[in-house]
């Protein structure tokens, strides 16, 4: 008699917790997805989190719940000890992933939901309390998916028991099929919320139809409007964050995850593993942590405004395999010395301003972040050293004010010129990640928006040119997929443009090419009137980076009217722009054609062309002369004063012939028949310097070839 109104007793309880679903659904207003909501506010504010796969498959495995529970608690597990690893890392959340489909389905507190393990020891609710006391939050992992309910077992048995929910729901339920399963995990998502206010939100891996018909992110958002909801894999709108794994094939391998499905400032995760090898749970071994890998991503992900969720694996009393603990007290000590370039910061180079990240001159490659509260306030991480002593980065129209090395407070050596920040004689180079702590002064030479006006050959419905100048990274022109399509600037008089700045938006991937929206092939054209264009200034190709691109043009263009046009994209056509602006001089140089680096592909140039195949040049390529004598390239350059200077000339001679040329200024030979022999290959460079008078106001400087094979390749000339 008792078991049996027991059982009556769950169907009323069923029946009742169905009605007042069904309820709670109906009056729920319909989830929207929330760009930004206060929620989010510890998500924003975290460079990143620790995930831990940890359920009854971490080895030694149990199929048994009780002895799993049992085997946890003699084991010694403490959340304490999670906690304080997650702030080794320096990460501000941890997710758990314990009822996972392939740990066993086991649900770490005591559940009143049958279907799987549940633990009579609250492991969930101790986690939350020690880590909301630490400052940190905790996100519950939740699975959608049935598919491995016996991995594992033995034919015919299964994680999951179909009978028992069966019974407590007074009806039959398969929970081997999506819809059964999307019923029992809807009613533990209810019942966490219920039990666990202090929880920061639900990680979800992918999606269930079961849900979405009966308004689960609805019933969320209704009764904990304070949980954040993220998702694996799949770009539910409703979702307060996306998150990707970050695999492999990227280069260089720690580099921006290979997929991102959506852009900033919508909140990104890019979850990896720090063990090198195995699952992303505790199988037995003690695998190594790639040190250089894992920090890499860490920072590139932080450059990048990308969360980094970093998955170890526990054991089953939770301390984690001794490698990785090692890992996890290296880094405490190694992040803290950089953490002002990490924490409250922003990737840089995109939607909120800073340097240009990404590949960089010798082999150099890194990221840049910028602070949220300081906009003079940078900082470039070089994770890839350069094999030299300098590193050259686009300043992206700042004026630098100072540059030292972070860890040591260190004045470093710098100039600026050409849109080019140039750090010299760097030899203290970090094995991980070099810092420098950049300042500036604000923005120099780019053109105001408010006297420009845009307008474009395409454009999608509610995403207009003008929104590509309105300084709102919320919004972004939307150019279809017509190719060619061009972006045209009408700057309202003739204005000096020496380059066009294009924050492409950072949905599409690096890797691989065909699935990357950006721009590659394109043409420069300008005009007077806004009719006559003429044939192009500049074409070229824009490398398949993440950042912002800047395309140089010849430091003589004026113009009223700019046209870029796309010609086509590395992959899909769809291209997508959240801000575009002229640059009507160098920060810097104190006007165009200042004293610095002049980069050869934008000066004056007759029998030659701009390439960009041959590595090691500087800014976006180089001239090869025509095989004839008679051959040149002509450089405009101010002087703030009469009197001698120090000109420079870099360029490549991969021949064993000797390319001499004359060097003009101002029309009077001032070195004739100058040498410039063989480098040993086209990719070695080299540089030749002399002493030239200049002129107070503008100058010329031409470098003539005088023999039938033509000059050099030349990359660019720097006046001291």
């Amino acid at each position: 008699m008792r078991s049996s109104l027991r059982c009556l007793s769950l169907k009323a309880l069923a029946l009742l917790t169905a009605v007042t679903a069904v309820l709670a659904v109906t009056a729920a207003p319909p989830a929207t997805a929330e760009l930004h909501h206060p929620r989010q506010a510890f998500l924003r504010g975290s460079i990143g989190g620790l995930f831990l796969h940890w359920g009854m498959r971490t080895a030694p495995a149990h199929t048994s719940c009780s002895a799993w529970e049992s085997a946890v608690t003699n084991g010694g597990w403490n959340p304490s000890y999670w906690v304080n690893e997650a702030k080794k890392l320096h990460t501000q959340y941890i997710v758990l992933a314990t009822f996972h489909s392939r740990l066993g389905y086991a649900r770490p507190w005591p559940s009143a939901i049958p279907g799987s393990c549940r633990t009579n020891r609250d492991f969930l609710g101790e986690l939350v309390t020690a880590a909301n006391g630490q400052g940190l939050r905790v996100i519950l992992y939740m699975t959608d998916d049935p598919q491995w309910w016996n991995e594992g077992l033995g034919s015919g048995q299964s994680w999951l028991n179909s009978s028992a929910y069966s019974s407590y729901k007074g009806r039959s339920v398969d929970l081997h099929t999506r819809d059964g399963f999307g019923e029992f995990s809807y009613d533990n998502f209810v019942e966490v919320m219920q039990r666990y206010p202090e929880l920061a939100g639900f990680w979800i891996d992918n999606d269930n139809a079961y849900w979405e018909r009966n308004g689960l992110y609805e019933r969320i958002r209704r009764d904990r409007p304070h949980f954040t909801l993220s998702n694996n894999n799949e770009d539910t709108p409703i979702m307060d964050m996306i998150s990707n794994e970050q695999k492999t094939g990227m280069t260089p391998s720690y580099d921006y995850p290979q997929a991102v499905y959506t852009a900033a400032p919508r909140l990104i995760e890019a979850d990896f593993k720090l063990p090198t090898s195995g699952a992303w749970w505790y199988t037995g071994s003690d695998n190594a942590v790639d040190r250089r890998l894992t920090l890499g991503r860490l920072i590139t992900n932080a450059g990048s405004s990308v969360k980094a969720l970093m998955a170890e694996t526990p054991m089953k009393a939770g301390r984690m395999p001794p490698a990785q603990e090692a890992f996890n007290n290296f880094a405490n000590g190694y992040l803290e010395e950089i953490w002002e370039s990490l924490h409250g910061t922003e990737g840089g180079g995109y939607m909120y301003g800073g340097l240009k990240p990404g590949f960089w001159n010798d082999g150099a490659h890194g990221v840049t972040t910028i602070s949220k509260t300081d906009p003079n306030l940078h900082h470039v991480h070089v994770i890839t050293r350069p094999s030299g002593s300098t590193l050259r980065i686009r300043d992206n129209g700042y004026e630098v004010a100072s540059v030292t090395d972070l860890r040591t407070g260190a004045p470093v050596s710098f100039g600026q010129s050409g849109g080019t920040l140039t750090l010299n004689g760097v030899s203290n180079w970090d094995q991980y990640d070099t810092v420098f702590k950049v300042v500036t002064a604000g923005r120099e030479g780019i053109l105001p928006r408010s006297t420009y006006t845009m307008s474009a050959s395409a454009s999608a419905s509610g995403h207009p040119a003008s929104h590509a100048a309105d300084g709102d990274y919320l919004t972004y022109w939307d150019a279809t997929s017509a190719q060619p399509v061009s972006l045209r600037f009408d700057l309202g008089s003739a204005k000096p443009v020496r380059y066009v700045g294009i924050n492409q938006r950072e949905d599409s991937t690096t890797y691989p090419a065909s699935g990357s929206a950006r721009i590659r092939d394109y043409r420069v054209y300008v005009s007077d009137d806004g009719s006559n264009w003429g044939s192009p200034i500049k074409t070229g190709t824009l490398p398949n980076h993440r950042g912002v691109q800047i395309i140089d043009l010849p430091a003589t263009t004026t113009a009223r009217h700019v046209r870029v046009e796309k010609v086509n994209s590395h992959g899909v056509a769809r291209l997508r722009v959240d801000e575009a602006w002229i640059g009507t001089a160098y920060a810097g140089d104190g006007g165009p054609g200042g004293p610095g680096d002049h980069q050869a592909e934008d000066a004056t140039i007759s029998q030659g062309v701009v390439e960009s195949n041959h590595a090691g040049f500087t800014g976006s390529g180089f001239v090869n002369y025509t095989n004839v004598a008679g051959s040149y390239v002509e450089f405009t350059v101010n002087a703030a004063q009469a009197g001698n200077a120090t000109l420079t000339l870099r360029y490549a001679n991969g021949t064993t012939t000797d390319r001499p040329m004359d060097i003009v200024v101002n029309g009077a030979v001032v070195s004739a028949a100058r040498s410039f022999a063989g480098t040993g290959a086209w990719t070695s460079w080299a540089t030749t310097t002399l002493t030239v008078p200049l002129n107070a106001g503008a100058n010329t400087i031409r470098a003539t070839a005088t023999t039938a094979n033509g000059g050099p390749n030349l990359d660019k000339i720097t006046i001291g």
